[in-house]
């Protein structure tokens, strides 16, 4: 923030995405402060900036990297750390420099100037990958809001109104359906942690260079306010609402073949989820009538203490399980050695297995130590943050190594940066 002017300042790089977020989240909690000149120039500054991906994605099928593709591409470069020297500030296939990550909350109730914000700076990435496999790859519009109104009608009103905050941008219309999207994967490990105050911890593993950073709370059904950490502009990969579900997700470790029918994005079947689900078991009865598009263990937890553990796939009937840890394979079952072995999947879940007699914060601080935190931030699997839900207090905490950031329902504007350090 410029102090004189008491206007953002924009990033002095282009493929600074999580920069851009931040100044367009500054310029949107400006609301009506802002001159309408200045709001222009803030529009102007970030529809200027160029695809900050599109040299890294030209020749990938798909620049979300997938677990079970061995040649995915090394991260760009990246800011290092103060402590970093010169000698270690280059990017390379196999090794990262320390990075700063920014985390920004923000709550609106319905999509407003906040979340407008969030598309601006995001959008030119997200179509470039949205389009990465060609026009002929995607649905149409017609067939993307239909399959999002048989399946999920009760979100067709927020989608309606995301979209008139593009402008009525036909690409991210269908985008916004996350319908047939092209595929990706983290990575991740996840725990429900029982007892007189449950809790539902999990470790987001993921490329930092493809992560937006925000924490939204929302309450666009205004039945239901909703928290959690935000992913492909409207959903979720973890969350919980204030009826006290909480939901989040591990990569399932089978990877989805061509011939795989079409289905939804796993983060709008989070955010489905928690706006239309109050317990286990009525998101348990919703899971298996929704079409996911790849396979992923969800982690199921509500204050009544009912806890459950659903692997979904494409093309399956959704498999239910008590099993309170979760991580890279089918629940408990290693079906792709080739996929779960280089991601030490099984070595995590069961060291998290025999942890669940510890007491509960020791489990939770097991999860901001190794092996269970990973720093393979040039492959796109590094622990980005640890989340620690606890419905029956609405709380939502982020953990990292040196550093813990609360967030609840009604917090307001809020911005946390943390470095997260690759092994060399």
């Amino acid at each position: 923030m410029n102090i004189l002017t008491m206007q953002p300042t924009p990033p002095t790089r282009n493929d600074d995405w999580q920069g851009w977020i931040r100044y367009g989240l500054q310029w949107a909690a400006l609301g009506s402060a802002a001159s309408a000149p200045a709001r222009d120039r803030a529009a102007s500054d970030i529809r200027a900036c160029p695809d900050p991906w599109g040299e890294r994605w030209e020749g990938h099928a798909s620049p979300r990297w997938t677990a079970a593709d061995a040649s995915a591409p090394a991260s760009p470069s990246a800011p290092a750390s103060p402590s970093a020297s010169s000698a270690t500030s280059a990017t390379s296939a196999t090794q990262a420099p320390d990075r700063r990550l920014a985390f920004v909350g923000y709550r609106e109730d319905t999509p407003g100037e906040r979340w407008r914000a969030l598309f601006q700076a995001t959008w030119p990435a997200y179509r470039a990958w949205y389009l990465s496999q060609g026009w002929e790859a995607r649905p149409t519009l017609a067939e993307a809001e239909a399959r999002l109104r048989e399946h999920m009608p009760e979100l067709v009103d927020t989608w309606l109104a995301l979209v008139a905050r593009t402008g009525h941008d036909p690409v991210a219309a269908r985008l916004l359906t996350m319908w047939h999207l092209p595929l990706f994967a983290t990575g991740c490990s996840q725990v429900v942690i029982t007892g007189e105050s449950p809790r539902l911890v999990r470790n987001y593993d993921y490329d930092p260079n493809l992560f937006e950073g925000v924490v939204a709370s929302t309450n666009y059904s205004g039945r239901r306010k909703v928290i959690g950490t935000s992913d492909l502009l409207w959903g979720l990969v973890d969350g919980m609402n204030e009826d006290g579900l909480t939901v989040s997700l591990t990569y399932g470790g089978l990877p989805t073949g061509p011939d795989a029918p079409a289905g939804f994005a796993v983060p709008l079947v989070v955010r489905y989820l928690l706006e239309t689900c109050a317990t286990v078991p009525e998101a348990i009865a919703a899971l298996k009538r929704l079409p996911v598009a790849q396979s992923y263990n969800l982690a199921l937890l509500d204050t009544h203490g009912a806890h459950a553990a659903v692997f979904v796939g494409p093309g399956r009937e959704p498999e239910v399980s008590d099993l309170r840890v979760t991580t890279n394979h089918r629940l408990g079952a290693v079906e792709r050695p080739d996929v779960a072995g280089p991601l030490e999947s099984k070595e995590r879940q069961d060291l998290l297995l025999g942890a669940l007699d510890e007491p509960a914060d020791e489990q939770v601080a097991r999860f901001t130590r190794e092996p269970v935190r990973r720093q393979d931030y040039a492959r796109g699997f590094g622990t980005l943050y640890t989340a620690e839900y606890r419905p029956a207090e609405g709380t939502l905490t982020y953990h990292w190594p040196d550093a813990t950031w609360r967030r609840g329902f009604d917090d307001g504007e809020a911005e946390v940066e943390v470095w997260v350090r690759q092994n060399h």
